[in-house]
């Protein structure tokens, strides 16, 4: 005895159109069947797989949304890359630009004449 644990395929539904043809219910041109809502759910995820799910929902390829996948990360991880050079840019021209500052402020002041005249003395001394 063989048991069979699937379930009963379900049977079509026919309907008859008023012009008498009949058709399957599921097979109604768009005349007969009425406005079709579409329910979209996004619950809390992760940004990307938000952007996938609405992607793939409005009919974009699987093509677009794996290049979305791989070229999403690697947009954030350059801009990244970008980002910090430009801090280390930053970083040195605020140390370089404190350095001439001290420097030019030592040699214009009078502690800075005194300094000169001190090495202009030892010089002529050797």
């Amino acid at each position: 005895m063989t048991v069979n644990h699937l379930p009963e395929p379900a049977r079509p539904t026919v309907v008859q159109l008023p012009d008498g043809t009949h058709v399957y219910a599921d097979q109604l041109p768009a005349t007969y069947a009425g406005p079709q809502v579409v329910h979209q759910h996004i619950h809390q995820a992760a940004p990307d797989k938000t952007v996938q799910r609405i992607a793939l929902g409005s009919g974009v390829g699987a093509g677009a949304v794996a290049a979305g996948v791989y070229f999403g990360p690697l947009l954030v991880a350059a801009l990244t890359a970008m980002a910090a050079n430009l801090a280390f840019l930053a970083v040195l021209a605020l140390v370089l630009g404190w350095g001439v500052h001290t420097v030019v402020r030592s040699v214009g002041s009078d502690a800075g004449a005194a300094a000169v005249k001190n090495v202009r003395k030892a010089r002529r001394r050797r």
